[in-house]
């Protein structure tokens, strides 16, 4: 018998793996967003910005169905989410890996066990022993392993979000201000990490307000720069 993931959520190579298709979205009958259109293709760079309060992260939420839209359709891997059953959503889910801006962790665990923890959520037992020392060389975490969240860095906390973002393989990382609490020099360590990603193929969309990083990152990196704005996305010229 076929897995959910097979029977639902195949995606040919080349398409968008996510879509919003005129979507509109709100809060308390003020729309956020109005007939917003926005497609995510497979193995593409994209970066999202706007200023402060213009829907980034609401945004971003739509994309990994943790909200659902007004009007329109978000399409996830070529399935409208508002068609999936709970446990598609969660298979869904499970190709997105996404990067919060608040970077919670359990602090009663170690830094390791939390970035482990979408694996032993999935019963992926026999992977974490596989996985998890190349993934803390990969962020450079090796020795902050057993150290509990509050003993790290700002820099170091947003590393290992990163780490526990891709520890189950996804297609897309969806990122909301992963530079906005740290340093220059580790703005560009976290965003070379990403690029990583996508060189290995991954569809990366970053939500932030840092332009300057933006037009670092460009030089970098084939990517496509959209502003929010009005509720609407408004692509990007060279003026960035």
């Amino acid at each position: 018998m076929r897995s959910i993931s097979a029977e639902v959520l195949q995606i040919a190579k080349g398409s968008a793996v996510i879509e919003l298709d005129k979507v509109s979205y709100g809060y308390g009958g003020s729309m956020l967003f109005s007939q917003l259109s926005l497609e995510l293709a497979k193995g593409s760079f994209h970066f999202l910005t706007g200023a402060s309060g213009a829907g980034k992260t609401t945004l971003l939420k739509l994309c990994y169905a943790d909200l659902r839209a007004k009007t329109g359709q978000v399409r996830l891997f070529g399935k409208d989410a508002a068609n999936l059953g709970r446990d598609e959503v969660a298979v869904a889910r499970r190709r997105i890996g996404v990067v919060h801006q608040d970077c919670q962790f359990l602090d009663h665990l170690s830094i390791a066990e939390n970035i482990v923890l979408p694996l032993t959520v999935a019963g992926r037992h026999d992977e974490v022993g596989k996985n998890l020392p190349e993934l803390l060389k990969w962020v450079g975490l090796t020795k902050q392993a057993d150290q509990r969240p509050p003993e790290l860095s700002g820099g170091e906390r947003q590393r290992a979000a990163l780490a526990r973002a891709v520890i189950l393989s996804p297609d897309v990382i969806l990122a909301d201000e992963p530079t906005g609490n740290v340093d220059w020099e580790m703005s560009e360590r976290l965003m070379k990490l990403l690029v990583e990603l996508n060189k290995m193929g991954k569809s990366v969309l970053i939500a932030t307000h840092d332009l300057g990083m933006i037009r670092t990152m460009k030089s970098q990196v084939s990517a496509r720069v959209s502003r929010l704005k009005d509720g609407q996305l408004i692509q990007a010229g060279a003026d960035l």
